[in-house]
């Protein structure tokens, strides 16, 4: 399993920036060759399907997760919780995110991942850890900067 974890403060009251960070479709902006979708209706809450598709035609792949914990802040100084359990064929693992009050009035972000690819080795834990970390920090990033 890989894992890895980052965090940001941004200038925004937390309802906002949990907001945009579950703003599910978005998350496929900044993912190269994926297309993020809800596969249940909304509003988001315990048991939302979302699958982000990554590929192209027959190299293409699901990942397919769950919402598990869906604790939105209260206010402005309650945190705010979702895990994400990964239940794809090739990835599996889970993703947390949170938001809790920062300094300033402004909001800490953090963003807790572990994840396996089927049928890659352990051997490329590192890698695949780096690399989530890239590719994750850009999507927050562009999410927290972009209403």
């Amino acid at each position: 399993m890989a894992t890895f974890s980052l965090e940001r403060t941004a200038p925004l009251p937390l309802d906002e920036a949990w907001r945009r960070l579950t703003a599910w479709r978005r998350h496929g902006d900044t993912v190269p060759l994926t297309r993020v979708t809800v596969a249940t209706p909304g509003p988001t809450r315990r048991g939302t399907v979302i699958v982000a598709r990554t590929g192209t035609g027959p190299l293409a792949f699901d990942d397919r997760m769950e919402v598990t914990v869906w604790q939105p802040p209260q206010g402005d100084d309650t945190p705010g919780l979702c895990r994400l359990e990964k239940r794809g064929r090739l990835v599996r693992g889970w993703a947390e995110i949170e938001v809790r009050p920062g300094p300033g009035g402004r909001t800490r972000v953090l963003w807790r991942e572990e994840m396996s690819v089927r049928p890659l080795p352990s051997l490329f834990d590192g890698v695949l850890g780096r690399s989530g970390r890239y590719v994750f920090g850009r999507t927050v990033n562009h999410l927290l900067r972009h209403p």
